[in-house]
């Protein structure tokens, strides 16, 4: 395996420098988590979704994310409309195909996502992104269940299928473009005890994407993610007792990383395909 290092000291600087506007059409069971994971990140969130000026919002934004999490007829509409208006804008879009391939609506609508619309990162969970390849996957409502032991050669053809990067997330992370996929070694298991984090990590790449090249967006925001999923358990903002209060630590960390003493990052991040 080859290291991949970033920095990530000036990815969290950019970010917070430019403070850039995200809008985002999102999961309503966790859109306030998304809107706060934008903002602590340094980003400023906007959730508009209505098609009468949904268009005009993404004119002026800087990145757009895309969640499906509780996909309707009108809002399928919306992010269709949100989309190609970020397009003609030149602004970059995340798109989130939560649950494809559990029902067959949600896999239609994934595939007019990333068929009709120039995206430039695609996150999903193991089951959704080896579901939007075509291929078998065990998905349970939101949830990925299952065995995905050639994820990161499925990530790969992912990001070939929809000409993006790819950020597959599970118990190690994946981000693959269209040549290579990178494991990255960063997060903690309590992160998956907190309804709407695979959501937040959405919003936390539509983020990043608003100030950085989307590979290094990719990369940069998926490290920090976990980090400070890591700080949060170590318990270096605050005492946690369950995953109520963890869920409190996690976005202060989020808010606290740039100005924290950052876990060392060297091999987090390694190439495990060329």
């Amino acid at each position: 395996m080859t290291a991949r290092e970033i920095d990530l000291d000036a990815a969290l600087t950019a970010v917070e420098a430019d403070q850039p506007l995200v809008n985002a059409l999102t999961n309503e069971v966790t859109v306030n988590q998304v809107a706060n994971v934008i903002l602590h990140w340094g980003a400023l969130p906007v959730m508009s979704d209505d098609t009468r000026e949904v268009a005009d919002m993404v004119s002026i934004a800087d990145a757009l994310l895309l969640n499906m999490g509780t996909v309707s007829e009108r809002g399928e509409e919306a992010m269709v409309t949100a989309g190609e208006a970020a397009n003609d804008h030149g602004v970059p879009v995340v798109v989130d195909p939560v649950g494809v391939g559990a029902t067959p609506t949600r896999s239609r609508v994934a595939e007019r996502l990333v068929t009709e619309l120039d995206v430039a990162v695609v996150k999903g969970n193991y089951g959704e992104v080896t579901a939007l390849v075509g291929d078998d996957a065990e998905v349970r409502g939101v949830e990925s269940v299952g065995e995905y032991a050639d994820i990161a050669e499925t990530a790969i053809a992912c990001a070939r299928k929809v000409d993006a990067v790819v950020v597959a997330s599970g118990e190690v992370d994946i981000v693959a473009t269209a040549d290579a996929a990178f494991e990255v070694d960063a997060g903690h298991p309590m992160m998956g005890q907190v309804v709407g984090t695979g959501c937040m990590l959405g919003g936390t790449l539509a983020a990043f994407a608003a100030a950085l090249p989307n590979e290094e967006a990719a990369l940069a925001g998926t490290a920090a993610f976990g980090l400070a999923g890591e700080l949060a358990a170590d318990g270096a903002f605050g005492e946690y007792f369950g995953p109520a209060s963890y869920e409190t630590a996690f976005l202060d960390a989020v808010a606290g990383l740039s100005e924290a003493d950052l876990p060392d990052a060297t091999g987090r991040i390694d190439q495990v395909v060329e």
